[in-house]
């Protein structure tokens, strides 16, 4: 197995619908923007793409439809995880038979796994496959935590793990976690308001729901803090900031869907249980795309 490494700023991709069927030719035109716009990676069929409501045909159409049209120029890291071991086995061998780089794995929701629970989850997961695996922490939606102790655990034993998308709005967790780790995993933001704290703290990037509509500022954002222009990313992170506030006032990825489609950009309707944005919060994602000088159309 190739072992890549997983930096820079990445985004989440949306998956666009048209009449609750996914919208191929919207994604094409979504993840060419992102290649005009210096984006390091695409990860498609995670949160900010609707994974649960995908049928297993739509999250194979998606997966392959992005990895022929980012065409090796970026690394794909397709969401796979689930909270059943064994379809994520499953879907990690589809995704990997499709030709993505690597798979993002969440924590298995819902089950409420202890840590000893994740640890064997990842490692029967990991023993199981042969590619690269970005783990994904996200308590508030999953009800458990990786712990920094159990992620070294597992990064100890299972070569495979190469990153950490993480995503409990902690930097003491992600300070143990670069401390504990950090030399064998790339540590990824995966809140935008907290990308530029945590390359502080020596984070490697974010993976992005914001990069969807401002991905060349975002960019610049990371590669001005890397090239030692910290007052120049700083400046930058502030005006990003209120936007990725903004992005999340209602359940990801409401509001970015919704941004998308003030903007004209392919992204379409929610999917049940999501539902458009109230009436406020449309007007705040409004005033924040225009405070930030992006033209509704």
């Amino acid at each position: 197995m190739a072992r890549i490494t997983i930096q820079g700023a990445i985004v989440a991709l949306v998956t666009p619908f048209k009449k609750d069927r996914v919208d191929l030719e919207g994604l094409k035109e979504n993840i060419k923007f992102q290649l005009q716009n210096k984006t390091s990676g695409f990860v498609p069929c995670g949160t900010t793409g609707e994974a649960p409501t995908l049928a297993e045909e739509e999250w194979s159409a998606v997966i392959e439809t992005t990895v022929k049209t980012v065409n090796k120029q970026a690394p794909v890291i397709a969401g796979s995880g689930t909270n059943s071991t064994k379809k994520t086995i499953t879907l990690t061998k589809r995704a990997k038979e499709l030709g993505t780089d690597a798979v993002l794995l969440v924590s298995p929701y819902y089950n409420k796994p202890t840590q000893e629970g994740l640890y064997r989850h990842f490692r029967t997961v990991c023993d199981s496959v042969d590619i690269p695996v970005v783990l994904y922490n996200i308590p508030g939606r999953t009800a458990v935590n990786i712990l920094p102790k159990t992620l070294e655990r597992l990064v100890k034993d299972c070569p495979n793990i190469v990153g950490i998308k993480e995503a409990a709005g902690s930097l003491d967790q992600a300070s143990e976690i670069i401390m504990r780790s950090g030399e064998k995993i790339s540590v990824l933001s995966g809140d935008d308001s907290l990308t530029l704290p945590i390359l502080s703290i020596g984070g490697k990037g974010v993976i992005s729901v914001i990069a969807n509509i401002v991905p060349k500022d975002l960019a610049a954002m990371i590669e001005y803090y890397y090239d030692g222009k910290i007052e120049l990313a700083a400046k930058l992170n502030q005006k990003l900031f209120a936007l990725a506030k903004a992005m999340f006032v209602e359940t990801n990825p409401i509001p970015i869907k919704t941004a998308m489609n003030l903007l004209g950009m392919p992204a379409g309707d929610l999917r049940l249980p999501l539902c458009e944005p109230s009436p406020e919060s449309l007007a705040l994602i409004k005033k924040a795309l225009a405070d930030y000088g992006l033209k509704i159309k």
